[in-house]
């Protein structure tokens, strides 16, 4: 059953119009609704993290809001239209998925490569045709270290094994306690960051998760030594804060 976006459509037709539109709405460029648009995709991966459907449904409809601005504003300068933006993931969809619509076969494990390939050959055509290309700046920092990276080691230039990775670590590390001016520290701390999402890459872990977890783990045991010592917290010393630290811990392997 196709769901009709019409009325969606027709509603961010009227509040961009610039008779008797809302002066907001009417404002809005690409660049000033961007941010709008990575908070959405945020809080529909926050609604399904929490397993709230309900709560999905309605970031779902945020998000695709989103994508009706983005396209009411290009139809309005006659760039595309919503139409052409499906057409165009349609025509996507099918060309990236030749195991399905097409006459190949493929197995589960090997999709993944598939894709790239098609992307790599989608890539070909366009001015840059860099290895790099298409890894959007907007990625979170640890999510777009590991894609660049993956990239680059599809063209052979990678670490030949996790050895050459840790001390690469080790040697960064070095560089940040030999640096002398702020914005040293701030450049070698960065490479370091960039070295240990290679070593999660060879490990297979996704580092953006990996951190997520790392923060909702410290969260959870920093709220436990909070709850455990009362109004006091703030005062106590940093010996008995690291007490209730080991404690919180203590309770998660229980």
């Amino acid at each position: 059953m196709s769901a009709d976006i019409t009325p969606l459509t027709n509603i961010m037709a009227r509040l961009r119009d610039r008779d008797t539109g809302c002066p907001w709405d009417i404002a809005q460029n690409f660049a000033t609704i961007a941010p709008y648009t990575i908070e959405e995709a945020y809080e529909v991966a926050d609604a399904i993290e929490r397993n709230d459907l309900d709560a999905l449904k309605d970031e779902l409809g945020d998000l695709l809001l989103q994508v009706v601005f983005h396209s009411q504003m290009a139809s309005e300068q006659s760039a595309f239209t919503l139409q052409d933006v499906v057409n165009g993931i349609c025509d996507k969809m099918v060309r990236r998925h030749p195991h399905v619509f097409g006459d190949i076969s493929a197995a589960s494990h090997e999709v993944p490569d598939n894709w790239e390939t098609i992307k790599a050959a989608e890539r070909s055509d366009n001015d840059d045709n860099s290895a790099l290309a298409g890894v959007a700046l907007a990625l979170p920092a640890l999510l777009r270290a590991q894609k660049i990276q993956k990239r680059a080691a599809r063209t052979g230039f990678d670490w030949p094994d996790q050895s050459g990775v840790r001390d690469k670590i080790i040697e960064e590390l070095d560089e940040v306690s030999e640096a002398t001016t702020a914005e040293h520290v701030a450049e070698e701390i960065g490479d370091l960051l960039f070295a240990v999402v290679n070593l999660a890459r060879f490990h297979q872990v996704d580092a953006e998760h990996a951190l997520k977890q790392a923060n909702t783990k410290f969260e959870r045991r920093f709220r436990d030594m909070e709850l455990s010592a009362g109004d006091v917290f703030v005062d106590l010393s940093l010996e008995q804060k690291e007490e209730l630290w080991q404690q919180a811990k203590a309770k998660e392997k229980k």
